[in-house]
């Protein structure tokens, strides 16, 4: 095993991919999270309409740990000296020889955010959109919507797919229980075309998607606040709501201002294609062994990016190669940005689309029935593979 330290900061996507890819060359590597459980968000949006359980999408750290043999301490993260590789958290300071900060993003501010919930937010929320739901359906009518924000400073990171799926899975719900006449749904968005990104092709056919599903749309005016009883807009209209749930953009984590990493306008974290963290210490910024991945970073790149787990993931397997290179005096480096692409299976309960957006152009290909027992089968898969239990595909 290598002497050297790796300290990584967070469990999600990025830190676990990191933590198991450095395993692998030998590093003894400390995982730092903020919770003991690795959760899968992209298929959290099961949990809302009860088609998943919470330990459906969720796997104990200390397991992975054990699998992988990376230590894990679950601790509150405070203060970042990146210059010093010196973590300061809630019961302990820790020192290391490499740090990787994977810590996510922070949450775009708005104002009445105690009106809504996200299904990309803290994951106990996901239980809570399922109570708010379960209350409607019990009532058996209700207004409910759903929608998205952005971040004029950081554009990559908007999570819009997630609130189309739930929107589409609660639209699925409704209608098994033959009460969707009784509900109105709307879609809500600040910009003029959300999903503009995945191309004009996507665009179209997420305009059938709400025409065929009857789904009202309220985007291009900006949000003004979040009420109990809806959304006020820019110019004072309101969309009615019994129930609001609302994904905000991703900006700088709060802990970044604790520290002396060099931040964008947004307040993430800056690096080069190699995920190195760029510093103006002096000319040598690599010579600090310090990387940032995941939604944690700025992702450079076309203005169609987005910040995916498949993303993360990849910068996470680069750093680990990276690393092991650095320590080892080799001079070849891998970089995320010839990677950049936005793939994803968007669910609708009864079936699903496969989105795909690279510098070609974007396709959007209905699939329906299979589409859902695909991501379904991607769920599986995460899970399984993530534990050990069956082989990895590669690249993925």
């Amino acid at each position: 095993m290598n002497h050297k330290k790796v300290l990584i900061l967070g469990g999600g996507f990025a830190g676990l991919e990191a933590a198991i890819f450095l395993r692998k060359k030998g590093w003894s590597v400390t995982m730092i999270s903020n919770r003991d459980y690795f959760y899968i968000y992209p298929t959290s949006i099961w949990v809302p309409t009860g088609e998943a359980s919470f330990e459906d999408v969720s796997i104990p750290l200390k397991r992975l740990s054990w699998v992988h043999g990376f230590e894990l301490i679950v601790d509150e993260v405070r203060e970042i000296h990146a210059k010093e590789r010196r973590v300061v958290c809630a019961e302990e300071t820790y020192t290391c020889d490499f740090l990787v900060i994977a810590m996510g993003s922070g949450k775009v501010k708005h104002e009445g955010s105690e009106h809504f919930l996200s299904i990309c937010g803290h994951p106990e929320e996901s239980l809570k959109i399922k109570e708010r739901l379960e209350a409607l359906v019990q009532k058996g009518s209700g207004k409910i919507a759903m929608g998205f924000g952005g971040n004029p400073k950081d554009p990559s990171n908007v999570r819009g797919g997630p609130a189309f799926e739930v929107l589409f899975n609660v639209h699925n719900m409704l209608k098994k229980k033959g009460i969707r006449d009784k509900f109105e749904l709307t879609f809500f968005a600040p910009m003029k075309e959300p999903g503009a990104r995945l191309g004009p092709q996507a665009l179209k056919m997420m305009d059938m998607f709400f025409e065929r599903l009857d789904i009202r749309r309220q985007t291009g005016k900006k949000i003004k606040r979040f009420e109990a009883d809806g959304v006020v807009l820019e110019d004072d209209s309101k969309i009615e709501s019994d129930f609001t749930m609302f994904i905000p953009a991703g900006d700088g984590h709060p802990v970044f201002k604790n520290s002396d990493l060099p931040l964008n306008e947004a307040g993430l974290i800056r690096i080069n294609d190699y995920c190195e963290v760029v510093h103006d210490y002096d000319e040598s910024p690599e010579f600090y062994n310090v990387f940032a991945i995941g939604d944690s970073a700025v992702l450079d790149g076309p203005d169609w990016r987005a910040k995916q787990g498949h993303i993360a993931e990849v910068m996470a397997r680069n750093v680990a190669f990276n690393i092991d290179a650095i320590a080892k005096g080799r001079s070849e480096r891998k970089g995320y940005m010839s990677h950049l692409n936005i793939l994803c299976v968007m669910d609708s309960g009864d079936g699903a689309a496969f989105v795909y957006r690279d510098d070609k152009g974007g396709k959007m290909i209905p699939m329906p029935v299979v589409g859902h027992w695909l991501k379904k089968g991607w769920g599986w898969y995460c899970r399984n593979s993530k534990l050990d239990r069956i082989p990895r595909i590669p690249g993925m």
